[in-house]
């Protein structure tokens, strides 16, 4: 039993960052959520059916699955490229490093940088507009759900790389030889061997990618400034609002709503890993 304790002390201080920053504020929220003045209560929840919510939540989800299947396909051919170099390659090293710096490159600095490329007065529209007459900011696609798109996809094609990297790597060279023995082509080998194998890693890493982007933030908020197109500005509506005061409740059902999206998404993701797990050892 010492033993045991002994060998679980290093743990603590992970086990408290844990406990401080995800398991206390997902309690808060849980119980803020069904709880009204100290009664249980299902009328936060029942907001979550209101047609603003129902329209938030449906485009969080059609932004956070769009940009998924954008940065999974992208991101596959890309990591399948890499992998296709030497290992010793100083190209495969950098742009493996590059997607682990850009995976990361969010929040206010990506906004402004799309926002000072294509935004109403950025350096490509300006240039553009000048040398061919043609307006990229058009009506301001930029602030809507379509320009978030284009924005989230630029950090999710990076993130599909680096988690689907080590996937394309636990092919082993010696199931090719073997389906070549056997006769297969270079396309049936992709086929009935590499695409199956791959198939659930490809998948658990479209649930990744649609958890990051479902709960993504701070871009958002940078961009769009007016409005509460998806969950987490809606959330931010109700926190902040000057003109409906009183909508604290309401935010807490919001995150609760978030937290079970992606709960859900993670389990469904653990349960594709373990099964890529059996192959990769």
């Amino acid at each position: 039993m010492a033993r045991r304790i002994r060998d679980a002390l290093p743990l603590l201080p992970f086990l408290a960052l844990v406990t401080i920053f995800l398991l206390i504020p997902t309690a808060t929220v849980i119980v803020s959520a069904v709880f009204v003045d100290g009664a249980f209560s299902l009328e936060r929840i029942a907001a979550l059916f209101s047609e603003t919510a129902l329209t938030a939540l449906w485009k969080s989800v059609l932004l956070s699955g769009s940009t998924a299947i954008i940065g999974a396909v992208f991101g596959a051919v890309l990591a399948w490229l890499i992998i296709s170099s030497p290992p010793s390659s100083v190209v495969r090293r950098a742009v493996i490093s590059l997607c682990s710096v850009l995976a990361q490159f969010g929040g206010v600095a990506l906004a402004f940088a799309f926002l000072a490329t294509v935004g109403l007065n950025g350096v490509l529209t300006v240039w553009v507009q000048e040398h061919f007459g043609w307006n990229l900011a058009g009506s301001g696609w930029l602030y809507s759900l379509a320009g978030l798109i284009l924005v989230y996809t630029y950090f999710q094609i990076p993130l599909m790389v680096i988690v689907f990297v080590p996937a394309l790597e636990g092919l082993r060279e010696q199931w090719r030889e073997a389906a070549v023995s056997l006769g297969a082509s270079t396309f049936q080998y992709w086929r009935e061997v590499a695409i199956p194998l791959l198939t659930p890693a490809f998948l658990g890493s479209v649930l990744l990618l649609f958890a990051n982007a479902f709960a993504a933030y701070a871009t958002a908020a940078a961009l769009v400034s007016q409005g509460s197109p998806i969950v987490p500005l809606l959330i931010r509506a109700a926190l902040t609002s000057e003109v409906v005061l009183g909508q604290s409740g309401f935010a807490y059902a919001l995150a609760l709503e978030m937290i079970v999206v992606v709960a859900v998404v993670m389990v469904a993701y653990n349960a594709l890993v373990r099964r890529t797990a059996r192959w990769l050892k």
